[in-house]
């Protein structure tokens, strides 16, 4: 069973043109409309891949009710914690005639006092009914930069396994907090560290494992991933598929292989589910819609070294 915290949840919408160009008016069909921000995202990829997914959501607003409705409407099992603020909403731009994509995130809105104390109630009622993992991804609402790794060592207090994938000021707590599994891009890692972000991907997620004693996930884009725990470091090929809508596939990669690890699978085999995620929600619009038995034979496919 997987729980998942949603601090920041958004509205993501994906437009796709056939150019874009900056000052220009253009025009589209109406945009991919997905119940979006990182937690969201991963809940729906580890969910794909068959795991048992609650997730707890802050949502507020016209806009977090739609949210609501459209994670609802794709079956989606959620609990909802009113926030007392808008949701926000993240726009991403595709441009067909050059394969960029642009994207404009709207930063979560700060909360009332007694909001995060609430919703970490909620999370609380949630792991006393169902043990397995808390999944935290993202970042808390703006001025609550602890709110990540207080979640975790409530996770922690309740006995279950967390994994965490968060950046900017929510890391280093989030680190030290004792996660089981920390997955991060590249550029994370390496501020985590106070790293070049050029430096050697398996000796950064070594360190961080020396650090923080948790199994360590390192992406890095389109070139693989590294992974390390008590077996040892895994390499992760770069993958020979390519696709054009990269928003949400670290998300995506964190879903299948937190799904895997729930299905009390190795970190080689969830590495390799993970990347199957990451390249199958690559190749389609809407974040984690992707095909489900594409990711299984991406998966199997992957080459660990």
């Amino acid at each position: 069973m997987i729980t998942v915290a949603a601090l920041s949840p958004s509205l993501d919408l994906t437009y796709q043109l056939g150019s874009y160009r900056l000052g220009r008016m253009h025009r589209t069909t109406e945009p991919v409309a997905v119940a979006g921000g990182k937690a969201l995202n991963m809940a729906r990829a580890a969910r794909a891949m068959g795991a048992d997914v609650v997730v707890v959501t802050l949502l507020g607003g016209s806009t977090g009710d739609r949210v609501a409705a459209l994670a609802a409407a794709e079956g989606m099992s959620q609990v909802s914690v009113p926030s007392g603020v808008e949701t926000r909403t993240c726009v991403s731009v595709a441009a067909a005639d050059s394969g960029e994509l642009t994207e404009i995130y709207e930063d979560s809105r700060a909360v009332a006092a007694g909001v995060l104390t609430r919703f970490a109630e909620t999370v609380r009622r949630q792991l006393r009914q169902r043990p397995g993992w808390l999944s935290v991804s993202g970042r808390g609402p703006s001025g609550s930069a602890d709110a990540v790794a207080e979640l975790i060592g409530l996770g922690r207090s309740c006995g279950t396994a967390v994994a965490v994938d968060t950046h900017g000021e929510s890391l280093p707590a989030s680190a030290a907090a004792g996660p089981a599994l920390i997955k991060i891009n590249r550029a994370e890692a390496a501020e985590l560290l106070g790293r070049c972000p050029g430096d050697d991907l398996a000796l950064m997620a070594v360190e961080i494992r020396d650090r923080t004693g948790a199994a360590v996930v390192l992406t890095d884009g389109t070139a693989g991933a590294v992974a390390v725990d008590d077996g040892g470091v895994i390499r992760v090929a770069a993958p020979t598929l390519r696709g054009a809508f990269p928003v949400g596939s670290g998300d995506s990669f964190l879903g299948g292989l937190v799904a895997a690890l729930d299905d009390d699978l190795s970190l080689a085999a969830a590495v390799r589910l993970g990347t199957g995620c990451a390249v199958a929600n690559a190749l389609v619009p809407g974040q984690a819609h992707f095909d489900r038995a594409l990711a299984r034979r991406i998966a199997a496919e992957t080459r660990l070294d």
